[in-house]
């Protein structure tokens, strides 16, 4: 079998050496101390069982052997070096693709695209949208921005954003809407409530934090994704449950009201991002999320 290669740090540190002519600045480049450098020679000629450099008054000089493996290290890591810039700038000009739940993209996201084509133009952004389980490992997605609860996998990088409050919505346009805005939360033990399928543990979860009896519920009509539960509940079809998020500004255009209020949930906003191979722009675009989220 042939031989292995010489440890790759051995190897960098020799090649700036030689680069740069000398241990000193070979070290600044690559963030070392003038030891470590030292003792990635030393390495690397024990490993090569000659000898590359010498003593050259207070700095040092290559040897025959040591001119000869400068030249192919200097050509493999500049052709290194420029295929790497070009790999990086190949993908920063790639779209950067971000799957978000259908209804949080339509009712928070969507809005605020403009001001994040304006705030970050270099960010090519794709959106994919989806409903349900939305498994931020799929092919195709270098990052998901979706509700969940922790423990965090840890094969996924997690910029958590903001935590999750949620409760109940309705319209002017509810038949009951003067008595049912004036009534205490336990009016709706008597209200056919609207439900998602998306979302089934947020009634419940509403009920628990008021202290009322989840099992007293009244489900209502129901609908498979949270975004057309709310366009129920604005049309005036009932009283939906929703997080405060996605109804935001239906409250300030009052197009809904949240008499009730909102109460916490485990979950909490994140920014989803394979750890291996994560794109550098996922931080630029969290980054961007909080200071988005926190106006």
């Amino acid at each position: 079998m042939p031989r292995d290669l010489p440890p790759l740090n051995a190897l960098r540190a020799f090649e700036a050496t030689a680069r740069l002519a000398g241990v000193g600045r070979a070290a600044e480049e690559l963030h070392v101390t003038h030891g470590a450098v030292s003792r990635q020679l030393r390495t690397l000629e024990e490993d090569l069982g000659v000898a590359l450099l010498v003593k050259d008054g207070r700095g040092v000089k290559l040897t025959a052997a040591g001119q000869r493996l400068a030249a192919v290290a200097g050509e493999s890591f500049a052709a290194l070096r420029a295929l790497c810039a070009e790999l990086r700038e190949g993908r920063a000009q790639a779209p950067f693709v971000l799957g978000c739940p259908g209804s949080l993209l339509a009712r928070w996201f969507i809005p605020r695209l403009d001001r994040l084509q304006r705030d970050l133009p270099h960010l090519h952004l794709q959106l994919s949208a989806s409903e349900g389980e939305l498994d931020p490992r799929r092919p195709g997605l270098d990052a998901t921005l979706c509700f969940a609860a922790p423990p965090w996998p840890a094969d996924m990088r997690v910029f958590e954003l903001a935590g999750e409050r949620i409760g109940p919505v309705l319209s002017s346009r509810h038949a009951r809407y003067a008595a049912l805005r004036a009534a205490a939360p336990g009016a709706l033990l008597d209200e056919p409530l609207l439900h998602t399928a998306s979302r089934p543990q947020a009634w419940p979860q509403w009920a628990r934090a008021q202290g009322l009896d989840p099992a007293a519920l009244r489900p209502g009509q129901g609908f498979e994704h949270l975004y057309y539960l709310l366009e129920a509940a604005v049309a005036g079809l009932g009283v939906a449950i929703a997080p405060e998020l996605l109804v935001t500004d239906d409250l300030a255009a009052g197009r809904l009201e949240a008499p009730w209020g909102f109460v916490e949930t485990p979950a909490r906003l994140a920014l989803w991002v394979p750890a291996r191979g994560a794109d550098p722009r996922a931080a630029e675009l969290a980054e961007w999320l909080r200071a988005e989220l926190g106006a």
